[in-house]
């Protein structure tokens, strides 16, 4: 299993509603064992998290339901990282 930052950034209309629902998206992958890390930019300009899949092609697949991306209010990447 590969790692992956993935990088939710806030867009200046985005919808509050959908960061309730990424909490709760967040804590489905935690409790899966899949999310490793996350966590709020103390500037409150977005955040990121830790995933672990198989390939990019799986990690993609993940953050694509992540309410946060399917609101359209938040710019999200993610990055395989070879984090040590």
């Amino acid at each position: 299993m590969n790692r992956y930052l993935v990088l939710a950034m806030r867009r200046p209309h985005f919808d509050p509603a959908a960061g309730v629902a990424h909490q709760a998206f967040l804590q489905g992958l935690r409790n899966g064992g899949t999310l490793e890390l996350s966590g709020p930019f103390s500037d409150k300009s977005g955040g990121a998290y830790v995933i672990r899949a198989e390939n990019l092609h799986a990690a993609h697949a993940i953050v694509e339901q992540d309410p946060v991306h399917t609101s359209g209010g938040w710019d999200v990447t993610v990055h395989e990282w070879d984090v040590r």
